[in-house]
């Protein structure tokens, strides 16, 4: 959870005046700028940053903005009034222009490099210059810090422009993948899954870029046709937006004594990063090697939980390379997501991710990011020999914690007390093989069900032969519920139906922002009806509610036959 701060209750926030007050600065009063930065942000081509935290940028205003959308949830809890989101500075601010914002806010944003691991490898060559220098922040500016009711929060636009790790990129997002990561996140903080958050999105009335995308129907891999998409910016919020890639970008020039400064950095950004999202846990009184063990721990009970939790849901990360993966242990970086519809353990919505990215190998993808943590943060503890000791034992009891996570959280949703791995196994298989749709299948046995018939609603095939299979896979579990005997009136079932049916539902959601809702948002939204986007986000901000009927008839069944195998539908090739 975000770092709460010694400060009183604001009140509500009603114009950016009132937000102003509220800004501080952490990262730029307290780490190291890029020394050959531009102190004016006016620096936008592509370059190699060699030290330093961060690059002092400029975001570009998107032309003619118009607002879309902006999270009422978040709002209400930042405090602020939900009429500020149509303020016409705060509609300025917030689609890239930062040039009128109120003191003591800042007219100049920011942007950090970090390094590239994939599943556990180092990688240059995404560096334009082949050296690391030149990855980070391509499009994504942060324009603010603020300390709102206790807790330090960092406002960053994605799709702000240009900046020196922009690779040649023209810095842009498109409204397609903007409205995809607004209703992600707020989807998934109502899932109760720890996330970067929503705070508003706008798009341009005017300005265009042309982007590769698929035509309509088409089962191509790749992108067959190339598209014009309006440009938007969304505002995407946490208590920092460090990640593990931005580690290991210092760790390596740690490691290899690139410059002087080159330890000296490391650690400043590893005690700010504890600063920012551990300073509830983690004692800044502790020498650093001391308070690096305790992050190292903290860090792996989080990540463990998230990965845990991305599985109960259904969600796919697609690319969870160290620069997706955020330090502070929540989800980060909405590109090539997706929330499979029919189980399977090797199901990717990205076409470049492979396996090792796929949806029940996200926990070994996991522990190859955990790896590169710790290899970047290796360098600080060299001449502390008992701290070092424990930062490995922790580094290889991450398996162990791993699936004590995962065996918890199957459990649960099961509605079992502990993990029974003959039972779960079976059930896999029979999710494959039929198959069942991964969310309508464990909320339909969340009712508990007498015979199998509720199950059926989730099975896209129903396939002779499988019933037998599936009965007696149904009766083992009630056995293990204690609801076996639901027709004996001697039986006395452990819990009654009704409390285990109640249990189950608040871990196995009911609805699930699936590709093909959010196709039909973006499409209309991009011929500027935003109706269908504003339903998505009502709906899937009350994912474990029964809602109405009509809700439910719209947003509970099973993706249509047609849908299958079509890019942008059932795969993605690319965020932009």
């Amino acid at each position: 959870m975000p770092n709460r701060l010694s400060q009183e209750t604001s009140p509500t926030v009603a114009t950016l005046d009132d937000l102003a007050k509220l800004a501080n600065y952490s990262l730029m009063d307290t780490l190291n700028c890029d020394p050959d930065a531009k102190a004016n942000g006016v620096d936008h081509a592509p370059r190699q940053v060699f030290a330093g935290h961060y690059v002092p940028v400029n975001p570009t205003p998107i032309k003619d903005p118009e607002y879309v959308a902006h999270s009422k949830t978040f709002f209400c809890e930042l405090g602020f009034a939900d009429s500020m989101a149509q303020l016409a500075d705060f509609v300025r601010m917030f689609s890239g222009d930062i040039s009128q914002v109120p003191a003591p806010m800042r007219n100049v944003g920011w942007a950090c490099g970090y390094a590239l691991s994939i599943y556990g490898t180092e990688y240059y060559q995404q560096c334009p210059f082949q050296t690391g220098n030149g990855y980070g922040d391509g499009r994504a500016v942060s324009v603010l810090e603020a300390v709102i009711n206790g807790r330090r929060w960092e406002m960053q636009l994605k799709g702000g422009g240009r900046t020196p790790y922009c690779r040649g990129a023209d810095g842009r997002a498109v409204l397609r993948s903007s409205v995809r990561e607004f209703l992600a996140q707020e989807h998934m903080h109502a899932l109760g899954v720890p996330t970067s958050r929503s705070l508003s999105l706008y798009v341009s009335k005017t300005e265009k870029v042309r982007r590769p995308w698929y035509s309509e129907g088409s089962r191509s891999q790749d992108p067959d046709m190339f598209i014009s998409e309006a440009v938007a910016i969304s505002t995407r919020v946490a208590p920092s937006f460090i990640r593990v890639g931005q580690l290991e970008l210092f760790g390596r020039r740690a490691r290899k004594k690139e410059h002087s400064k080159a330890l000296e950095e490391l650690e400043k950004i590893v005690l700010h990063l504890i600063d920012r999202e551990y300073g509830d846990v983690i004692d800044k009184k502790l020498t650093t090697a001391e308070q690096v063990v305790l992050l190292a721990h903290e860090f792996r009970s989080r990540l463990t939980s998230l990965v845990a939790n991305w599985i109960r849901v259904g969600y796919c990360q697609g690319n969870f390379n160290s620069d997706n993966c955020a330090a502070g242990g929540f989800t980060l970086d909405y590109g090539p997501f997706g929330f499979c519809d029919e189980f399977n353990p090797r199901y990717q919505p990205w076409t470049g991710g492979g396996h090792h990215f796929s949806f029940l190998n996200q926990p070994e993808a996991a522990e190859r990011n955990f790896h590169m943590f710790w290899t970047a943060l290796r360098p600080l503890l060299t001449s502390h020999q008992d701290c070092l000791r424990q930062f490995d034992e922790i580094r290889n009891d991450f398996p162990k914690v791993m699936q004590s996570h995962m065996e918890r959280m199957w459990a649960a949703k099961l509605g079992l007390g502990t993990f029974h791995a003959a039972l779960f196994s079976e059930l896999e298989t029979l999710m494959v093989q039929t198959p069942v749709d991964y969310t309508i299948f464990f909320r339909e046995l969340s009712t508990v069900p007498n015979d199998i018939g509720p199950l059926k609603k989730s099975f896209y095939n129903d396939r002779e032969g499988m019933d037998n299979r599936w009965s007696d896979w149904l009766t083992k579990w009630k056995s293990l519920i204690g609801c076996a005997s639901t027709t004996d009136a001697n039986a006395a079932p452990t819990h009654s139906r009704e409390e285990l049916s109640r249990q189950m539902k608040l871990v196995n959601p009911k609805y699930s922002l699936r590709e093909w809702f959010v196709v039909p948002a973006y499409q209309q939204a991009t011929a500027g009806n935003y109706a269908l986007v504003l339903e998505l986000q009502q709906v899937m901000t009350q994912p474990y509610a029964e809602q109405s009927k009509d809700v439910e008839g719209k947003y509970y069944r099973l993706k249509p036959s047609e849908f299958f195998k079509v890019g942008g539908l059932s795969y993605v090739s690319c965020s932009s």
